[in-house]
């Protein structure tokens, strides 16, 4: 009568082992949702399909954002999204040549950050085929649409 059955202690184990699972489950579902990269790549897009020169910000929710010649990559703790841009492409003004670019997203002419129109094209081209990464996302992006002579970009960044 005091006697434990042999069936069900291996209940007991069976309903830990499967509680156990289900606990470790749930811990691993994330607590946020992914950050939304849509209304940036439509921000990114409205700039780019200008027919002038134009400017505009928009604000990041996410720890890291990646920036490629036709999509945008956001990172936070719900996850990663991704949204490509109709109208690309775009130049990150991030990376080696950078620095020059991001002073031309921040509203100086092209023209003084480079010497001609000829070495703004080349780094153009050498930033829009540079291999996008995951850097830290800054609060505001900012997006610029710059002309010089037959030189067209859009630049994104901080």
């Amino acid at each position: 009568m005091f006697d434990t059955a042999v069936e069900s202690t291996y209940v007991w184990l069976g309903l830990a082992v499967v509680s156990a699972g289900i606990l470790s489950f749930a811990l691993r579902v994330p607590t946020a949702p992914p950050p939304d990269a849509k209304p940036v790549a439509r921000t990114v897009d409205s700039v780019a399909a200008s027919p002038h020169e134009a400017t505009a910000r928009h604000p990041i929710d996410a720890r890291q954002i990646r920036i490629g010649a036709h999509r945008i990559g956001l990172r936070g703790p719900g996850g990663d999204a991704h949204a490509s841009l109709a109208y690309g492409p775009v130049v990150p003004a991030v990376g080696g040549d950078g620095e020059r670019l991001r002073r031309v997203l921040r509203g100086v002419p092209p023209e003084r950050a480079f010497g001609s129109e000829a070495t703004f094209a080349r780094v153009l081209d050498r930033t829009r085929t540079r291999e996008p990464s995951w850097r830290p996302a800054p609060e505001t992006l900012v997006v610029r649409r710059v002309t010089w002579g037959e030189t067209n970009a859009t630049l994104v960044g901080a």
